[in-house]
């Protein structure tokens, strides 16, 4: 689980970094990696949840 919750915060620190140059700058490209990196993390976070009822179980 320790694993999960870091890969889910090396790819928020990503996406942030894309969204704050889309938003501050107009970068469109770091737009469209901010858009694919949401879809990541919304995995990892369903994936977290998963994890997290089967742990909260035991």
């Amino acid at each position: 689980m320790e694993k999960l919750v870091e890969e889910i915060q090396t790819t928020f620190a990503s996406f942030k970094e894309d969204a704050d140059l889309q938003t501050e700058k107009g970068n469109k490209a770091a737009g469209t990696r901010a858009r694919k990196t949401s879809l990541a993390l919304e995995k990892l976070l369903k994936e977290f949840r998963k994890v997290s009822v089967e742990a909260g179980k035991k």
